[in-house]
């Protein structure tokens, strides 16, 4: 039978000890490990592993000895409960080794897990388990998840409460960062908000999500931005120091002035432009992005924008003779003055 959608992520979060077997295909697999690892862990339980409930079997293995399967679904384990037979990245050349062991089971048997790349409609090892009255399949595609797999991992988690835009900007999140960043990420905030009993914030959220590796950078542009004229030359000394080029330093300066037209010229004003961004912008840097797309409006941020393609365009001269560092250098004091105007 065939899984989709809410139905399959269900089953995952709560599958049932009686059915013989449990397919998940997909292109992604990051994914499809994460269902898997969640399907097997509500099957066996946190103990078994170590109680020896769960078989591994590579799918390398299987194709030198095919028994490997069956002798894993009928073996009887040392400890009482449930058991699992789990093969990895099958495909379609084993359809016929574990359609064989879907054939052979009965109940007490080891329930099989199977998982595999992306599988086509036609595929032997998808017709295996949809065609099996007691048997799934699931595919794991690579869509953004839903608010139904987000509040699930959350719940895993132990993360409950939200306090104002922390749910938005979390459901954001999860859908800029891959699967694997996104469940250490709400990890990390479990641990951070580990005996503290507040509401989760957007601040919490800040401090946990990814850091960006361009924080110096940041730092320059907020305070062109905010036209603190005086802070630019010993900023810049530092950012020359650490290797910075002056290239990456006037497209990145492009991309955040572009940031803030594209919150200003929003027909709902700034803050909803700020709200629509992707990847999203958190906490205190969504705060001090909107203050500074109010204070410049449209119109200046354009001419900023103007400034810093001159710049760029200068920069790519073979007929530029000027230090490089010094023309961004001035460009950005020009900005931080426009700013101020």
């Amino acid at each position: 039978m065939k899984l989709s959608g809410r139905d399959a992520n269900r089953y995952f979060a709560k599958p049932e000890g009686n059915r013989a077997g449990l397919l998940i295909f997909g292109a992604d697999a990051m994914r499809v490990a994460l269902k898997r690892q969640e399907v097997i862990a509500a099957l066996i339980g946190p103990e078994g592993e170590a109680e020896m409930r769960l078989t591994r079997i590579a799918a390398a293995d299987l194709r030198k000895d095919p028994a490997l399967l069956l002798d894993a679904v009928k073996a009887q384990g040392f400890f009482p409960g449930p058991r699992v037979a789990f093969v990895e990245d099958a495909t379609d050349g084993l359809a016929d080794v574990i359609a064989t062991a879907l054939a052979d089971w009965q109940q007490g048997d080891a329930q099989l897990i199977v998982t595999a790349g992306g599988l086509t409609a036609k595929s032997k090892l998808r017709a295996a388990f949809e065609k099996h009255p007691n048997a799934y399949a699931a595919g794991i595609y690579d869509n953004p998840p839903t608010r139904d797999e987000i509040e699930s991992d959350l719940a895993r988690a132990g993360l409950r409460d939200f306090d104002g835009h922390a749910m938005t900007d979390l459901t954001a999140l999860a859908q800029d960062l891959d699967p694997g960043d996104f469940r250490q990420t709400l990890e990390k905030l479990a641990l951070y908000k580990l005996g503290d009993a507040t509401p989760v914030t957007s601040d919490d959220i800040a401090a946990c999500a990814p850091a960006s590796s361009e924080a110096g950078i940041d730092d320059m542009l907020n305070i062109v931005a905010e036209g603190r004229t005086q802070e630019i030359g010993p900023v810049m000394s530092r950012l020359d120091a650490q290797g910075v080029a002056p290239v990456t330093l006037c497209i990145m300066g492009t991309r955040h002035f572009r940031t803030l037209f594209t919150a200003a010229s929003d027909p709902g004003g700034a803050a909803q432009g700020i709200a629509r961004m992707r990847p999203p912008i958190f906490g205190p840097r969504r705060d001090r992005m909107l203050r500074q797309a109010q204070d410049w409006g449209a119109p200046k941020l354009e001419t900023a924008l103007t400034i810093l393609t001159d710049t760029d365009l200068s920069l790519r001269s073979a007929g530029q003779t000027a230090p490089q560092m010094a023309v961004v250098e001035r460009a950005l004091i020009r900005l931080a003055m426009l700013g101020r105007r």
